[in-house]
């Protein structure tokens, strides 16, 4: 049976989620296993983004479940909820008692620069998430967040940055954007060079409406190292020693200054595992450490 498109909250509501087969190692072709509702919409009118759901195989009655916004990569620019990580992430957790949110969200073009919108849609995620918890028997006041490359940026700057940053959207602000745990995966964490020699040629993301050395403030406003403080909520950092993308130096960076101030934070390295891998590469099975580390945050009651 394929997924049901979902027509938005209201799919939600009253829809009979289709059932996904099993796609773990070792599970039977013929056990469903997670539910998924593709499409469903979560920002404004007009907003062409949309988000798919992942769930748990069933909703036991009266039980609440952690949320998870799952943020995909591709440079800022390109990428999809639906890609091949994303649905790695988004039925493993579920299939573990998750209700997961895997989102899309404005991407940046030359000459269309997107920060701080892309943030905000991922605030907007959570916002959604816990505007529709009765729904989805969710447990508003568990929720966490994974992405990898550039999702493992927003990932990260959706941990570290609170109201004071000036980050959060104004609408639906009787909710909280805050999350309680963060799976920043080989993350672009520092967008300054200090102590550094700077690469050349001089970087230049399409995301920011201008080059650094003119608009040094914005650029530390997306760097989520500049943005940590004492009240950062938990964080899991996963990276590969192969990275030629996102140097290992930048988890590194930022896992070291989150301990210094005092931020649960953990690092695993990946030996050769390279850029933009999901749970299971080929190195070292990542599951059961996301998992851990998600339930002893997102599950402290059960």
């Amino acid at each position: 049976m394929k997924p049901i498109k979902s027509l938005g909250v209201a799919a939600v509501l009253f829809v009979q989620f289709a059932t996904l087969w099993a796609a773990e190692p070792g599970s039977r072709p013929d056990q469903p296993t997670i539910r998924e509702v593709k499409d469903v919409i979560y920002l404004a009118a007009g907003r062409a983004e949309k988000a798919d759901l992942y769930l748990p195989p069933t909703f036991e009655p009266g039980k609440k479940y952690p949320g998870i916004v799952i943020i995909h990569g591709g440079g800022w620019t390109g990428g999809d909820k639906g890609a091949a990580r994303e649905q790695n992430i988004g039925t493993t957790l579920a299939s573990h008692g998750y209700v997961c949110m895997s989102i899309n969200y404005a991407l940046a073009k030359t000459g269309s620069p997107t920060f701080p919108q892309n943030i905000q849609d991922c605030k907007r995620a959570v916002r959604w998430l816990r505007k529709n918890a009765a729904r989805l028997q969710l447990d508003a006041a568990h929720l966490g967040a994974i992405g990898g490359s550039a999702g493992g940026q927003l990932t990260a700057l959706l941990a570290v940055s609170g109201p004071e940053a000036g980050l959060d959207p104004s609408e639906d602000a009787e909710y909280s954007c805050r999350i309680q745990a963060a799976v920043p995966m080989y993350p672009h964490c520092a967008a300054s060079w200090e102590g550094q020699v700077p690469p050349k040629p001089y970087p230049k993301l399409p995301m920011f409406a201008k080059p650094q050395a003119e608009a040094p403030a914005l650029w530390d406003l997306a760097s989520p190292i500049k943005q940590l403080s004492k009240d950062d909520p938990p964080m899991l950092i996963l990276h590969g020693t192969a990275d030629k993308t996102t140097p290992l130096e930048q988890s590194t960076r930022f896992h070291e200054a989150a301990e210094q101030i005092g931020v649960q934070s953990e690092l695993i390295v990946i030996e050769g595992a390279p850029h933009s891998f999901h749970l299971q590469p080929k190195q070292r099975d990542l599951r059961p450490d996301v998992l851990m580390f998600l339930d002893k945050h997102l599950k402290p009651h059960r």
